[in-house]
């Protein structure tokens, strides 16, 4: 095993056959997130999730559970990219990493702007439940008529199932949706990665 010495005195260290020493921790959990360093100095604004909070997109998913767009992906990334800029990964990452690229990739998220959800032009490009919402003049699948004889139906299917295996949150086709996303809200405050946003 390599000789390795990690800041944090943690007996987790030790027990997997790392050096360790009684050095106060680089990093430390302020109760908001990692701080130490730099790390500190940055505040999180959910602004993101205000933005998509109250969208429920034309395939009856919840925009405000989805991590590209309440924002908690590209805080999950700044988070990360401080992190491992903490611990000096630059200098100790296996030399098959290529630091730079990888630095790159997500500087790359953290720029990427959060969707702005589906009724706001965010979203799949060529969504067909929106084009043909919007040909109908209805702001959701379930409103119209013509359901049993969809011919997006498989469509809406697999985005549905795709997103609630994702953990997005999905409406019924006859649910409220006020109440429905203020149960929401308090379920997001409990699940990863969106519990970050609260």
């Amino acid at each position: 095993m390599a000789d390795l010495t990690f800041a944090h005195g943690s007996s987790f260290y030790g027990s997997i056959g790392l050096k360790t020493t009684n050095r106060k921790p680089a990093i430390r959990n302020n109760g908001s997130g990692f701080a130490g360093g730099t790390m500190s100095d940055r505040s999180f604004s959910n602004d993101a999730f205000e933005n998509v909070r109250d969208q429920i997109g034309f395939c009856g998913i919840w925009c405000g559970s989805c991590a590209v767009g309440n924002g908690a992906l590209r805080e999950l990334t700044a988070r990360y990219h401080r992190l491992i800029a903490a611990y000096g990964l630059e200098s100790w990452a296996p030399k098959e990493l290529d630091y730079e690229q990888f630095v790159e990739w997500l500087d790359g998220i953290g720029l990427e702007a959060s969707c702005p959800g589906c009724h706001q032009g965010g979203g799949r490009e060529a969504c067909p439940m929106r084009t043909c919402a919007h040909s109908k003049g209805i702001g959701h699948c379930a409103d119209c008529g013509g359901s049993s004889a969809c011919t997006h139906s498989k469509d809406l299917l697999g985005m549905r199932s795709g997103a609630r295996s994702a953990g997005l949150f999905v409406e019924p086709d006859d649910g409220d949706p006020l109440r429905l996303m203020e149960g929401w809200i308090e379920a997001l405050k409990r699940s990863w990665p969106s519990t970050i946003l609260f």
